[in-house]
């Protein structure tokens, strides 16, 4: 068979720098050995299972998962966290009804209230004064929300955030319950939460805290093949048939049999070396900690001399997550020096880890960025996350009415026909029905001043925005 082109292009990316990004593996531990092997690439033969139908080695597979993390149900998903979004919102939220989600969700989230015809009531969390962040979502503001929205049918959380950030889970979902509703949680960046990561220093995760349905990103923090999550399910709130008819509805009728091995082989490697490899992740975040802890012009959030006490907005922080405040420049430093962050936003650069880093990979990380330090001034914080405008209409609604585009400049005051978005982290800046605020402009100003590419679901202008 003739060599595949994208193959070698992939190689060379791959040889000439080190992944401070996911997936997880760090192209350093094969989920399963042969993974990919097209020897045992099929369809739903005889034997093979149904993963829309599991009852044999699927159903055993995904119970295997479920035991691990303490879940009730697990499903296998080979759509990213994206197709558990949108089939767990769908499960939980009938066509039409309302639900409370929190502004800083993945656009997945708003793709599901798009297509379901939701009524969202948005938790907007505070933004952190020093890296412009959002913080964390209090149980406070969803009590609040769920007084004032009686007829809400769901609540819908990110924990971690992109940046690690991390809610108070178990609180929130005792005041969900209270008003017998369902948490959902999008734990994409939190896949590594299991019972015995809190072992060595990481939050007890949203299957311990109670949440209703809980989606990981396997593949972003753990060995797991790209593409590849988990779906858990805990208590009674959510209907495992409605969740399992979702799935069928927005997941593919032909999932691939590599993808589903490598979540199990990850299932099977967290159960065997899972502690002795989170106890050497631990180890090196520690140690990155202290060896960062004299830069004098670089922020590293919640490391070195920052901590969660200077973040109020904060109820705790994942440290696999290494936010840098460095800028474009600095980014461009890392690449030469041989690392590819994971993102570049404004000011901030993001670098992710896991349990399968190298041995020495941050302590290298830790030698470029004091190279950095002593060359470059400290860089300005920036805050590009504006507060969202008052909703005119639902996604729905807005994506359904007559739109024309404007200059971006001039849209103050108008209402968005499309979603804006800086990706990653993929969050919309702006959603379909919402006002365009002053702030809102100042937010895209600033990240084009940064160097930011900002992503439009309609209009291919950077300059102008589709409104209606």
């Amino acid at each position: 068979m003739a060599d595949s082109i994208l193959q070698h292009q992939l190689e060379k990316l791959a040889a000439e720098r080190y992944p401070l990004h996911m997936p997880g593996h760090k192209r350093h531990i094969a989920p399963a050995p042969g993974l990919g092997c097209y020897a045992w690439d099929m369809t739903e033969i005889d034997g093979a299972d149904d993963l829309h139908e599991a009852d044999g080695i699927l159903a055993a597979a995904m119970a295997r998962t479920a035991a691990l993390y303490g879940a009730r149900r697990c499903w296998y998903l080979v759509g990213g966290s994206t197709v558990g979004l949108l089939a767990g919102i769908r499960a939980l939220a009938p066509f039409g009804s309302e639900v409370i989600a929190a502004r800083n969700c993945h656009k997945a989230v708003y793709h599901a209230m798009e297509l379901g015809h939701l009524t969202a009531h948005y938790l907007t969390p505070p933004v952190d004064a020093a890296f412009g962040v959002y913080g964390s979502v209090t149980p406070a503001m969803v009590e609040a929300a769920l007084t004032a929205h009686p007829r809400a049918r769901c609540v819908i959380l990110t924990s971690p955030t992109y940046e690690g950030v991390l809610s108070d889970i178990a609180s929130i979902a005792n005041v969900c319950h209270m008003h017998g509703v369902p948490l959902l949680v999008d734990e994409a960046h939190g896949a590594h939460y299991l019972p015995f990561a809190a072992n060595y220093g990481w939050q007890g995760g949203a299957v311990a805290a109670g949440a209703d349905l809980v989606v990981q990103s396997a593949h972003k923090t753990l060995p797991s093949l790209t593409q590849t999550a988990f779906l858990q399910l805990n208590g009674d709130l959510a209907d495992p048939d409605e969740v399992e008819r979702q799935l069928d509805v927005f997941e593919t009728s032909s999932p691939s049999y590599p993808l589903l091995v490598s979540l199990d082989g990850c299932t099977s490697w967290l159960a065997s070396d899972g502690p002795a490899a989170f106890a050497r992740w631990r180890e090196r975040l520690e140690r990155f900690s202290a060896a960062v802890a004299n830069l004098q012009h670089i922020k590293v959030m919640c490391f070195g001399r920052d901590t969660l006490a200077d973040h109020p907005g904060f109820f705790a922080h994942d440290s696999g997550k290494i936010l840098l405040q460095i800028g474009a420049d600095g980014a461009a430093f890392l690449r030469a020096g041989g690392f590819e962050p994971e993102m570049v936003c404004g000011p901030n650069v993001l670098a992710m880890t896991s349990p399968c880093d190298n041995a020495y990979a941050l302590d290298r990380l830790a030698d470029v960025l004091h190279a950095w330090d002593e060359q470059n001034a400290p860089t300005p914080p920036a805050h590009l996350l504006p507060a969202p405008g008052n909703a005119a209409y639902t996604i729905a609604e807005a994506l359904l009415r007559p739109a024309r585009e404007v200059v971006l400049a001039d849209a103050c005051g108008e209402t968005a026909a499309e979603y804006i978005w800086a990706y990653p982290p993929g969050v919309p800046l702006v959603a379909p029905g919402e006002k365009i605020t002053q702030e809102f402009l100042d937010a895209c100003r600033a990240l084009d001043a940064a160097g930011t590419r900002l992503h439009h679901s309609v209009g291919k202008n950077g300059r102008c925005i589709a409104v209606l």
